[in-house]
């Protein structure tokens, strides 16, 4: 049975008692009003999901009526009924805002048809408004988890790229959290009403990709037995991720770089040049500037995508942030499998400060979760641990970040290297400013003038913690 709220606006009482009984009979929860002040009255009183309402009323017309909703109360759904229905009338209360319209008398199962697919229309409305919101508490910049100085450089360039048009170049090892940034530059840009349509490009085989990008006329090849729009068509209005662009054919490359510069194509044997309003973002974790040298990507394309590039910094080259990582994974899954794991013991966490982490952020996501769902107690010790951390070799020299083939900015590595020892100190003495200088023979006024240099805050308590971002 029904349980929505429903307002009948007429001013002839055999109608009114007539529409109220049947709906009533349904199970609707039923107000009448007899002109169209005492509807506005009931409107602003209490709120109703459906208003039922004569075009021609005493004091205020069902088209005032209808401007109300829309302006005041859009969530409320509006059907027009009349007994001197035009085609004008018609059209133009439609184009205001109203669901539907209808011309009595009226037959009863046609009215409680079109009052179900409006309320089921108001629901699935309600409900994407619901997600989307959803989605942008999820994917919003301030729940990017991390205090390296990495990870805030990210953080403005997104805020600051994110209401623009421009094409995104996402680069970084596989991991590292792209297709979540891809994700909050939609949800925080003007196209988040939009789609926003992940391709990933080295998943899906090359003879198939094509298609699967633009689309194709019904017939333009075997077993092409319908037309079928593809992703570009699919995104328009919004957003198209294209991940690991890196591994796309020469062929394809070709066309994408057409897309970029023109916004449209053709469907694979259509003769009709389809347009769309799109943003392209795009990922990869390889080196493109090697590939255009190699002949294996074309230089066009790579800037034309190269807009914007975002560099997301492997786990290994911000280890800083490793232990608000690990609490707030932690506390994600203790929560969704009903645990109470609270935190690693030092030597624990001493062995996953060590660790390379080549799966980056995945991989410790991954690694928590299977040892939240297989832990006996509240603390996690080394020998919870796989055996591949127990075999990291001691860290006895104090710096071991690698030296990449272009070389490294002394300065920026020795700066961020002295950040994680001072967070690290911080963590241990339970940030204890007093104790914390004492670990690293510090006078306490020298690190209080680090940490205000270093930019570095206290993390959320657990409880605080806000959703994962990468």
């Amino acid at each position: 049975m029904a349980h929505e709220a429903v307002l009948i606006i007429d001013d002839e009482a055999a109608v009114r008692t007539g529409l109220r009984e049947l709906l009533e009979s349904e199970g609707y929860e039923v107000e009448t009003a007899a002109d169209g002040e005492i509807a506005l009255q009931l409107l602003q009183e209490r709120g109703f999901d459906l208003v039922l309402a004569d075009l021609f009323l005493p004091k205020l017309d069902g088209m005032e009526i209808l401007t109300y909703l829309v302006n005041h109360v859009p969530e409320t759904i509006c059907i027009i009924i009349t007994g001197h229905g035009t085609i004008p009338n018609a059209v133009a209360a439609m184009r205001l805002g109203a669901y539907d319209y209808l011309c009595k008398p009226i037959e009863s199962t046609a009215l409680l048809m079109v009052i179900d697919r409006a309320l089921e229309h108001r629901r699935l409305k309600k409900e994407n408004i619901r997600l989307k919101k959803q989605l942008k508490r999820k994917y919003g910049f301030s729940n990017i988890i991390g205090t390296s100085e990495a990870i805030y450089k990210i953080f403005d360039i997104i805020r600051k790229v994110a209401d623009t048009d421009s094409t995104v170049l996402i680069l970084g090892e596989s991991g590292t959290g792209k297709e979540l940034i891809a994700r909050a530059i939609h949800y925080n840009s003007n196209r988040r009403e939009g789609p926003l349509i992940p391709v990933n490009c080295a998943a899906i085989p090359e003879e198939l990709l094509e298609s699967e990008l633009f689309g194709h006329e019904r017939g333009a090849f075997t077993h092409a037995i319908r037309t079928r729009c593809g992703r570009f068509e699919q995104a328009n209005g919004g957003t198209i991720f294209l991940d690991e662009i890196g591994d796309m054919s020469p062929n394809l490359q070709v066309k994408i770089n057409r897309v970029l510069q023109d916004h449209q194509f053709e469907r694979i044997g259509g003769l009709k040049t389809i347009k769309v309003n799109i943003r392209v973002i795009a990922a990869t974790n390889q080196e493109l500037e090697k590939l255009v040298q190699q002949g294996r990507f074309r230089e066009d394309l790579y800037y034309r995508l190269n807009v914007i590039p975002i560099k997301l910094p492997p786990l290994r080259e911000r280890k800083s942030d490793l232990p608000l990582l690990v609490k707030h994974f932690l506390t994600e899954f203790s929560r969704k499998k009903g645990k109470k794991v609270k935190c690693f013991t030092p030597e624990a966490m001493n062995l996953l400060l060590q660790y390379a982490w080549p799966g980056n952020v995945r991989e410790l996501e991954n690694l928590l979760e299977r040892l939240v769902i297989l832990a006996d107690g509240e603390i996690l010790d080394v020998s919870d641990l796989p055996e591949r951390f127990l075999t990291t070799a001691p860290n006895n020299n104090l710096l071991t970040a690698d030296i990449p083939d272009d070389g490294i900015q002394l300065n920026e590595a020795v700066s961020e290297f002295e950040r994680q020892l001072i967070i690290r100190a911080l963590d241990k003495t339970g940030w204890v400013k007093n104790q914390a200088a004492q670990l690293l023979h510090l006078n306490r006024t020298t690190l209080i003038e680090k940490i205000k240099k270093q930019k570095i805050s206290k993390p959320p308590e657990s409880s605080d913690l806000p959703p994962k971002l990468f």
